[in-house]
């Protein structure tokens, strides 16, 4: 299984493209979220995203189109049933948002870009994609609706968790001044765009 990361920005950023990622197993093609900037390069079975109500969603429907298809919050699975995609829950704000297990074999990937508390459902995770809005403190939505948590306590929360290999990739602002300052989190690394990150089925 091959992801690769086509943005790692959180919204409006200054630096990156949307935070994306698109899937590639067998012939199946797979894009999570995304956005301008942050497009696959050619034909798409699906274009999941995690939040129906994202600020991108009339971008993400045009962008979406184009590669015959359209944005939801939904399952996937291969005609062959060696892969599948899976909603979960998370915590985030005021309406219902999602991050996804992605499983191949005994393999297990998660995209959660975004989440206020860390999803239990991705323990265990052998390659996780995390929100990385907030550097050393959370992020607080106005109202108290939700927010972002900060990579430092997500770093503590994956290795709780028996996340092996934690990659953040919704990158926001107080991160990019923790990434100019030379600054990288206690576990994982800085999500990059273009970077493809290859997925086999783990020794257990």
């Amino acid at each position: 299984m091959r992801l690769t990361l086509l943005g790692v920005g959180a919204m409006n950023s200054p630096r990156f493209a949307p935070a994306g990622l698109l899937l590639e197993h067998g012939r199946d093609r797979v894009a999570l979220d995304g956005g301008p900037g942050a497009v696959p390069g050619s034909r798409l079975d699906a274009w999941l995203v995690t939040d129906e109500h994202s600020e991108l969603r009339t971008q993400l429907r045009h962008l979406a189109e184009r590669h015959g298809t359209e944005p939801a919050m939904a399952a996937y699975e291969s005609e062959r049933g060696d892969l599948r995609i899976e909603p979960c829950p998370v915590a985030h704000t005021s309406h219902p948002t999602c991050g996804y297990r992605i499983l191949a074999g005994d393999a297990l990937a998660v995209w959660a870009p975004e989440f206020w508390e860390f999803p239990a459902w991705a323990a265990g995770a052998d390659l996780m994609f995390a929100d990385a809005a907030g550097w050393d403190r959370p992020i607080r939505f106005r109202g108290g609706v939700g927010g972002h948590a900060s990579v430092r306590e997500t770093a503590e929360a994956a290795v709780h968790h028996g996340v092996r290999h934690l990659v953040f990739a919704h990158i926001g602002r107080p991160s990019i001044r923790a990434m100019d300052a030379g600054l990288r989190p206690g576990v994982g690394e800085w999500g990059t765009e273009g970077r493809t990150y290859m997925l086999r089925q783990p020794p257990r």
